[in-house]
């Protein structure tokens, strides 16, 4: 069934917290934004924030093939058993066409954060008794102990704001059938000094969250690499910018350090729920 996964999703897809919205007035535009996506040849939308089977089911409609995935849907703000029978409506309704991403989220965010790796151990074990099948859902890993749990507890993992080194490193832990789809963050500009901005003013939300900095430390950063919004080498790292040659370049970094498929974010000066429609086509004109 991963490797079934792997066809379903393909190469690319989208990730985006726009396509998230619960405003019913936006309804239509997000079954015509998400049909215009699997017009373009994206196998998979990954929506973003803390999502569920509700916010993918009127996407799911709207189209015919299209996978849709939560990145993530937080183990703390959704219980188990309902989570579970979720996905068994929609499952039944739309086969083979919902992906469950799940993850443990942040301290920050999340008040009854504790112990969060044995918490997803326990909220893994409680959809199992459920009869959530394994190979429909994905996990939100970055760290050793995560992939691990990963490769022997889902179909893949599906790790935010990571470079072509990470997923080197995540491909070797996951061993070669599970799938390893990183998002990859593109910011569609040419000057160095405005890309870089655009890409620091994204990450002022998360430089503050230890697991974010925790792995940029593991995988060779430093603490000065962290200040002042990210050095010019994080920055470089994480995003993918420039020119169509340069953002081809990124992604294929990607597929050589092993990734399956790349989760596109539009980082721009739009606002984050915003749906950047042109910028999808551009990069639309990008995938092979």
């Amino acid at each position: 069934m991963t490797t079934a996964l792997k066809e379903t999703v393909g190469r690319y897809g989208i990730w985006s917290v726009g396509l998230r919205s619960e405003d019913p007035d936006r309804r239509g535009e997000l079954a015509e934004a998400a049909a215009e996506l699997e017009e373009l040849g994206y196998g998979a939308v990954w929506l973003g924030g803390n999502t569920s089977a509700a916010h993918a089911a009127p996407l799911i409609e709207a189209t015919s093939r299209l996978t849709v995935g939560t990145s993530i849907q937080s183990i703390w703000q959704h219980e188990a058993d309902a989570t579970a029978a979720a996905f068994a409506e929609l499952e039944s309704a739309h086969p083979g066409r919902f992906v469950l991403g799940l993850g443990v989220s942040h301290a920050r965010l999340a008040e009854q954060y504790r112990r969060p790796y044995s918490a997803l151990v326990s909220y893994l074990d409680d959809l199992d008794a459920a009869g959530m099948p394994a190979d429909r859902r994905v996990l939100a890993a970055l760290g050793p102990k995560s992939l691990k749990l990963t490769r022997d507890r889902s179909a893949g993992a599906i790790p935010y704001l990571v470079t072509p080194e990470h997923t080197a490193h995540a491909r070797e832990a996951l061993g070669e059938g599970p799938l390893l789809a990183p998002e990859l963050a593109v910011v569609p500009e040419t000057d160095p000094a405005r890309a870089r901005a655009l890409a620091r003013e994204f990450l002022e939300t998360y430089l503050p969250l230890p697991n974010y900095t925790n792995n940029f430390l593991r995988h060779g950063f430093t603490e000065d690499d962290l200040k002042d919004g990210g050095s010019d080498r994080l920055v470089d790292a994480l995003f993918a910018w420039g020119d169509d040659t340069a953002i081809r370049a990124k992604m294929d970094a990607f597929f050589e350090a092993g990734a399956d498929h790349i989760a596109l974010q539009v980082v721009n000066e739009e606002p984050r729920d915003a749906l950047p429609r042109k910028a999808w086509r551009d990069l639309a004109a990008l995938l092979k």
